[in-house]
């Protein structure tokens, strides 16, 4: 599986408590799906975890349940609901007027806590965003079609810290990040601790490769590729083999480099 499917399952074991929060984050989901209108709300998504969440999270954020759930257990699942009362009753609750044209933008008021925030922002990752393989490169993005939305998700993250890059492609806006750090920290903040350690460990590893002479580059490369090999046998891997003990004073200079690095 990919590193954003990870993540997301990893957001997907917070629990769905607090009122404010499950509004908040259902908002940043229906502001980056693919529909929310005044006329119908549709979310598609091939993630099994994330499609458990949602109807425990709408019933939560709006008492409602989607008028249509995915029958198949495999494959695109989709979420939808167009019965008007039920769109109506979420649009108000967004702070929108039923009445008028829906222009979809961030409502501020619903994001004023810290914890709201931080949902909104997950919500958002949840329906619009992905995260590249740290061990490729460092980059999340947060995808929406709505040039408002855009804008103030841009001011939000701002706000928090975070200062985004933002490009447009193929119609839809993106909002990203490129520094591991500035990762980390929007990781941790939505609620996913291990998904963040995970970019620290691989731009730790970056480092650590980058500083090294090329025989302890060689050997860490190959205690990563035979990870169960006792010492002797793992010294036999070299081209030419070393001697065990030749092999223990790399290793243990390694690891002292991987401490000061950390340190």
């Amino acid at each position: 599986m990919s590193f954003s499917y990870d993540t997301k399952n990893e957001l997907c074991r917070l629990p769905v408590q607090k009122l404010c929060c499950a509004r908040a984050e259902a908002y940043g989901i229906l502001l980056f799906c693919n529909t929310f209108s005044a006329t119908e709300v549709r979310i598609i998504t091939e993630n099994p975890h994330f499609a458990a969440r949602l109807p425990k999270l709408f019933r939560r954020a709006f008492n409602l349940q989607f008028d249509r759930q995915p029958e198949q257990e495999e494959g695109k699942r989709i979420f939808q609901i167009t019965d008007q009362k039920k769109l109506d009753h979420i649009i108000n609750l967004l702070g929108f007027d039923p009445q008028q044209n829906l222009v979809l933008h961030i409502n501020f008021g619903m994001v004023e806590e810290t914890c709201d925030r931080a949902a909104f922002l997950r919500g958002a990752f949840f329906a619009g965003g992905s995260i590249t393989d740290p061990q490729k490169r460092y980059h999340l993005e947060l995808t929406t079609s709505h040039l408002q939305v855009s804008r103030e998700l841009d001011s939000l993250l701002q706000e928090c810290g975070y200062p985004p890059k933002s490009l447009s492609r193929g119609g839809s806006l993106i909002t990203y990040f490129k520094q591991s750090d500035q990762i980390e920290d929007f990781l941790t903040l939505i609620g996913a601790p291990v998904a963040a350690m995970n970019v620290m460990s691989a731009k730790l590893e970056k480092d650590l490769r980058e500083q090294l002479p090329d025989k302890l580059q060689e050997t860490a490369a190959l205690r990563l590729e035979y990870p169960e090999l006792s010492l002797s046998a793992l010294a036999a891997e070299f081209d030419p083999p070393v001697s065990k003990s030749c092999l223990n004073h790399r290793l243990r200079k390694l690891l002292e480099l991987s401490r000061d690095l950390s340190e």
